[in-house]
């Protein structure tokens, strides 16, 4: 039985995952959208200046853009990537790293996001590709295929680059040269989502879920597995039920890692013995946010969370955004900012979970996480317009 990993969106509610022979996936249920809701603004957003790369509008393409040093970098599936100055909107540099000719042209499929380190920004793609580029000027500086599809973010930590694909390999390259340094297996079961995370990196060590329940931590030397807690157990009466994947890149604060599985707990580690320190009954695909005081998720239903980062009691729940497919959530200021399908992006009280505004942004719909960048909030669409906000 083959079975091609699938990405489903909260909303669209993991219909079918391809070539599946013999095997029921049991009923899936009708989803009710709700309706975006009716919103008394009582703050204003004012637009700093809109750029623009090509999006698609046909694709679920998780590309975010990455912010360092005044500079936003974003990207589109075809390959462009571009540096954008945060203050006043221009464009710095322009790099299409598609392959092509005066009579044909093959998209990058470049996915997952932007990464930016000090001296080089990077990109994946679904073709099994990283790119490393020169931040400055956009120059190439190295190209390097990868393990399997990479549709989460690289990460950069004391010159490595480490890379997450599809097939559950972790790979760390040299990021001067782009050669390979380690690698880890981190194994993937037949019937999973297509999603994977981003790995942590705090000091020396590496913190990455996989697609099997697991949080795992290994050196960043090295690779050499210190620790693996599972956070999520298969079960439920149909095999979507059974899917426990922790497609969510880990937080680690103060000596602790927040994680989350898909069907599963939201849980607090402690990052030595990877012994829990709490846990929840909580499941999402989301990357959550948090500060101080709280962390804020949004679940497979698109209802908005907030918990207590001491011990994970629920402080306030927000349920009027129902299957809206949200982004992920993202704290501005004393707000916490979602985007939905239809373009709209929302502004929450952090206190009370209450909306505080409303305001559509780009009728071709939101999906990559809003940034925040110095003071300014910036927001890809769908379409490829960029949008910066402030308040």
């Amino acid at each position: 039985m083959k079975l091609l990993k699938h990405l489903f969106s909260s909303s669209l509610m993991l219909l079918m995952l391809m070539n599946i022979s013999g095997c029921s996936l049991g009923e899936v249920e009708n989803i009710t959208v709700a309706p975006s809701p009716l919103v008394d603004n009582q703050i204003h957003l004012s637009q700093s200046w809109k750029n623009s790369i090509r999006g698609n509008t046909k694709i679920y393409s998780l590309l975010s853009p990455a912010y360092y040093a005044d500079t936003v970098y974003v990207a589109d599936r075809e390959g462009k990537i571009k540096a954008i100055n945060l203050e006043n909107g221009s464009t710095l540099w322009v790099t299409d790293v598609a392959r092509g000719s005066f009579f044909s042209h093959q998209s990058s499929l470049l996915s997952g996001g932007v990464a930016v380190d000090s001296e080089r920004v990077y990109v994946g793609s679904e073709r099994a590709v990283i790119y490393a580029l020169n931040r400055l000027t956009g120059e190439i500086l190295w190209q390097q295929n990868s393990a399997g599809e990479i549709i989460a973010s690289p990460v950069s930590a004391e010159g490595l680059v480490l890379v997450h694909t599809t097939n559950g390999m972790l790979q760390a390259f040299n990021a001067d040269n782009g050669e390979l340094v380690w690698k880890v297996d981190l194994d993937v079961p037949l019937l999973s989502l297509r999603g994977q995370s981003s790995p942590a990196v705090t000091s020396d060590i590496v913190i990455v879920g996989d697609d099997n329940g697991h949080i795992n931590a290994m050196t960043l030397k090295n690779g050499v597995l210190l620790w693996q807690q599972r956070i999520s157990q298969p079960g439920g009466s149909n095999e979507i039920a059974k899917l426990n994947d922790v497609d969510v890149t880990p937080i680690v604060v103060n000596g602790a890692i927040y994680a989350i599985a898909y069907n599963g707990n939201i849980v607090s580690l402690d990052i030595n013995t990877g012994q829990p320190l709490w846990h929840r009954k909580l499941g999402s695909t989301h990357t959550f946010t948090m500060d101080t005081q709280r962390i804020v998720v949004v679940d497979q239903n698109d209802t908005i969370q907030a918990i207590s980062v001491d011990s994970g009691t629920e402080l306030w729940i927000q349920n009027e955004m129902s299957n809206r497919r949200l982004t992920n959530p993202v704290i501005y200021q004393n707000y916490i900012v979602v985007g939905d399908y239809e373009g709209y992006l929302y502004l929450l009280d952090k206190q009370t979970g209450d909306f505080v505004s409303k305001m559509q942004v780009n009728s071709s719909g939101l999906l990559a996480t809003p940034m925040v960048a110095g003071n300014k909030l910036v927001v890809q669409a769908r379409n490829g317009d960029i949008y910066a906000y402030e308040h």
